[in-house]
């Protein structure tokens, strides 16, 4: 009889760390149950890299020991995310001839055809860490997701590379093996977004997930279900905490603080008057502060954030041309009229998105800022053969994996 098996997964951020622990049932139903969670503000980190180990260590031992508590198990080994600027996408195509006689197409040909795809120029301070397959060719058939069973006798591939700086990849490690855990993969922070909150149906009909986090915002978009385009812009969330400090003249906890209770993106909802008394929020700063003038700094760094992410819809000729629109995820997606300015910033439909998919002490995760530490857990379960066998990067089990990335 098969038994449960526990999957942990880590999202280190800008402003959080978030440690997960999930089972999945002997009967193998794919949602898994949360048992385990650890939310902890994360210190040593800026815009998505490690700028402290010891801090960084700190962070993530106390979001392990916390998930630990809540679950009851010890954690050596968890995925992890990748994040930051430094990760970078590149298109490749790699071509090989069918190896067996009949011309049949197997899962060691699909593993044969991803590697040539890998056989393209990087910096050598970058390291591929995901090849994620968009379409594949058999002979003069295109836009073929999934070639194994197939005859023929050249088969190719179009793929999406990701890399990211081998320095942030052996740091994280690092800080990672420092409290006790053993990395089982790398996951870039935008794939774990999308896994969670997009469903099959939206990436075939085009859609862009734009993951709104502390220090940066992780843009997917996916078209005809395969990722098409990735993006790290380096503004997030904690700009508008900045800008409010700035423009209130106050603390940045106040600040924080007073964007969480009485933030907005729309000041033509705010009456002129409306002042909000500090001495309420904190114990240094006692002056007040118009709302209206706390609205007009929100929309503004908002507007700022839509309008690069528009800009990066133009780079792929996708401006206003996504069906499914926009799906925002990430712990700033919350201050009420997000929605509104990244519509009208965008031209497209919007809507928050939030985990799912998932059972158990869903009170906890049920927050778009848990996005990419469920998305993890989610691609833990889907991607596990190719997981374990995480030495031979990418390759392990094929056919089931490539059957799970395309739904």
């Amino acid at each position: 009889m098969a038994k449960e098996r526990v999957i942990t997964v880590i999202d280190i951020g800008s402003t959080r760390v978030r440690t997960v622990v999930g089972v999945m049932g002997a009967d193998d139903t794919k949602v898994p149950q949360i048992v385990g969670v650890g939310d902890i503000a994360s210190h040593g980190i800026r815009k998505g890299q490690i700028i402290d180990i010891e801090e960084t260590i700190n962070s993530i031992a106390e979001s392990v020991s916390e998930a630990e508590r809540m679950a009851g198990t010890p954690i050596d080994h968890a995925i992890v995310n990748m994040g930051g600027t430094g990760l970078n996408t590149i298109t490749s195509r790699g071509f090989i001839s069918i190896s067996r006689q009949d011309g049949e197409i197997n899962s060691d040909d699909i593993q044969r055809v991803l590697e040539a795809a890998q056989a393209v120029s990087i910096p050598q301070n970058q390291k591929i860490i995901k090849v994620i397959p968009k379409s594949f060719t058999v002979d003069d058939q295109i836009g073929i997701k999934d070639p194994v069973g197939m005859t023929g006798v050249r088969l190719e591939v179009d793929a999406m590379i990701i890399t990211a700086p081998q320095a942030a990849m052996r740091n994280i490690s690092k800080c990672i093996h420092q409290v006790g855990i053993d990395v089982d993969d790398f996951v870039p922070s935008m794939l774990a977004s999308s896994e969670a909150v997009l469903s099959r149906r939206e990436k075939e009909l085009g859609v862009a997930v734009v993951d709104i986090g502390g220090g940066s915002v992780n843009i997917a978009v996916f078209e005809e279900g395969a990722l098409l385009h990735t993006a790290v812009l380096a503004v997030g969330a904690g700009h508008v905490t900045n800008d409010i400090a700035i423009g209130l003249r106050t603390s940045v906890d106040t600040a924080e603080k007073i964007k969480l209770e009485y933030g907005t993106c729309l000041p033509s909802e705010v009456r002129g008057n409306e002042a909000i008394d500090l001495s309420l929020l904190s114990h240094v700063d006692t002056h007040q502060v118009s709302r209206q003038l706390l609205a007009e700094i929100a929309e503004a760094r908002m507007q700022e954030i839509f309008d690069l992410v528009a800009m990066e819809l133009r780079k792929i000729n996708r401006d206003g041309l996504l069906p499914a629109g926009i799906v925002l995820t990430g712990g700033g997606v919350k201050i009420p009229g997000c929605v509104e300015v990244a519509k009208q910033a965008l031209n497209l439909p919007v809507q928050v998105g939030y985990p799912v998919e998932v059972e158990g002490v869903v009170d906890n995760i049920d927050d778009p800022a848990y996005a990419t530490v469920i998305g993890l857990l989610l691609w833990g379960i889907r991607h596990e053969p190719q997981i374990k066998l995480h030495k031979t990067p990418l390759f392990g089990a094929v056919k089931d994996w490539l059957k799970n990335f395309i739904g």
